[in-house]
């Protein structure tokens, strides 16, 4: 740690809070995350603000070219500059009162995107209500160019941002560094989760039990961290001067005692800390969460899980208009694999394989064929071989069974292109849990039991997030998130992401 730091340490006790946050204000780059977060928006707000101006000019040129032309109504006209200058700044208003850039939700997750989506959307609303009420005549082929184009303008940029911080974090930028007050199992629960990965923004630095005896040679048990654990011999001041903390989340508020969140509130008061209260619920998306006050009382309500909405017909309508669509793209492809297959191995060019589907009911999956024809009946023996015949995944490292042509469509997912008649059959959609042998699913335990309520999908939010690199832990517990917070805005990120990884081949199998 740093020299402040180290000198924090040894006058924790004998200095106040405020005294106390000042020596541990900034992070190891010298940005306090007030000033980051500042900049960030004001980054972002600015990116919002150049692309709608070149969304409305580009409308302009595109439906006027570069004569002047105007609109209005009977007795008034008001020129088509005056009328993209004043459609800039509504729209960029809408997102500041829509809250778009508020730091709680930029950055991570979906919320945003529907923020800004939305937004737009209430925008383009009022003006298309506004000029029907007023008779004014305003061109419809230039909303239908300036709505589309900033929509996707506003979202690549803040995609691009998002993944500016992301880049950012992984060098050890813009991390919040965090004090947990609570108890050591739930503090650890909470640790591992933000630990994942830097997208989350957080590196918890020190825990702090308050009515639990310690010293400072206590550490938590995370891996590639030394985390202290402070018990009853710190005070909140010495516990934040030790950590350097600028977020405290606190875990447990039973041990704080009697109204001590509210007392902890009080303390933190004026110190530029923020003060995040974890419910202990893991995996569970914001849309699903709602606080409510109950005789001044705040509850957190869950929404039940969202899978219904996963067999609904608008997702089996998208899956069977894409699947449609893709095929007759692709089917130029589908052609070529399946004689390159034919040709260069003994074997029929399509692979037919028993799978379980939505409610643990069998189909038959087709794909390519990227082994050889005695494939599966070599299976058990080199997952024996591995040590891996008690694993629910059956996966076999650098297998050599897979053909020279096989390596090479599997690299793009090439071979799973054929699923796509399983989709319009509808024992299968474009986005889910993927499908797994019978022999695997006999080894599910009851929480991954939970990822078969839903069809199971071409490519799933394991996919997108590591693909065959995960191990099945993490592997389940992102098919599980998926099946109980579905969204169409989710798959629609999934395809995407989908798209990019399959391009890059990262983590193929």
């Amino acid at each position: 740690m740093s020299e402040a730091i180290d000198g924090a340490r040894q006058h924790a006790e004998s200095v106040s809070p405020a005294s106390a946050r000042r020596k541990v204000s900034t992070d190891e780059l010298g940005l306090k995350p007030q000033v980051w977060r500042s900049m960030y928006m004001r980054r972002v707000a600015a990116t919002d603000f150049g692309v709608l101006v070149l969304a409305v000019a580009i409308a302009t040129l595109w439906r006027f070219g570069v004569e002047a032309s105007s609109a209005g109504t009977e007795h008034v006209n008001v020129s088509y500059l005056t009328v993209g200058t004043t459609v800039v700044v509504l729209w960029w208003l809408a997102l500041a009162l829509s809250d778009t850039r508020d730091t709680k939700i930029i950055g991570e997750g979906p919320d945003e995107y529907r923020r800004v989506a939305r937004a737009s959307i209430l925008v383009f609303g009022w003006i298309a209500i506004i000029s029907l009420v007023l008779k004014f005549d305003l061109s419809r082929g230039y909303l239908a160019i300036a709505f589309p184009l900033g929509t996707l303008g506003l979202l690549a940029g803040r995609k691009y941002w998002r993944r500016r911080l992301y880049r950012a974090r992984k060098h050890g930028a813009t991390i919040s560094r965090v004090l947990v007050i609570g108890g050591v199992r739930s503090a650890e629960r909470i640790t591992r989760t933000l630990h994942r990965g830097a997208g989350s923004g957080y590196r918890v630095t020190g825990v702090w039990v308050p009515d639990r005896a310690g010293t400072s040679n206590e550490r938590l048990d995370v891996p590639n961290s030394l985390i202290p654990v402070l018990g009853t011999n710190r005070t909140l001041s010495g516990a934040l001067a030790i950590a350097a903390a600028d977020t405290v989340i606190v875990t447990d508020s039973e041990h704080l005692g009697h109204d001590g969140l509210r007392d902890l509130a009080w303390q933190l008061e004026g110190m530029e800390i923020d003060l995040l209260v974890s419910p202990n619920v893991i995996d569970v998306a914001g849309p699903r969460i709602h606080v409510r006050a109950v005789d001044h009382m705040p509850l957190i309500h869950l929404e039940e899980p969202q899978y219904a909405g996963a067999g609904a017909w608008p997702k089996l309508l998208f899956d069977k208009v894409v699947a449609t669509i893709a095929l007759v793209l692709f089917s130029p492809l589908l052609l070529v694999t399946a004689i390159a297959v034919k040709v260069t191995s003994r074997g029929p060019a399509f692979y037919r394989q028993e799978r379980i589907g939505r409610g643990g009911e069998p189909f038959r999956m087709i794909k390519f064929r990227s082994m050889h024809f005695d494939a599966d009946s070599k299976l058990t023996t080199l997952l024996a071989d591995q040590g891996t015949a008690d694993k629910p995944l059956f996966k076999v490292t650098d297998d050599p069974r897979v053909t020279d042509v096989g390596r090479f469509i599997r690299r793009f997912s090439i071979d799973e292109l054929p699923q796509l008649f399983n989709v319009l059959i509808g024992d299968m959609s474009l986005v889910g849990p993927r499908p797994q042998r019978k022999a695997e699913v006999d080894l599910y335990d009851h929480d991954a039991h939970r990822r078969l309520t839903v069809r199971p999908g071409m490519t799933g939010l394991w996919q997108v997030s590591g693909r065959s690199d995960l191990s099945w832990d993490d592997a389940i517990r992102l098919d599980i998130y998926y099946v109980e917070n579905w969204s169409m805005t989710g798959d629609l990120m999934i395809l995407w992401k989908t798209a990019r990884a399959v391009l890059s081949s990262n983590g193929a199998y």
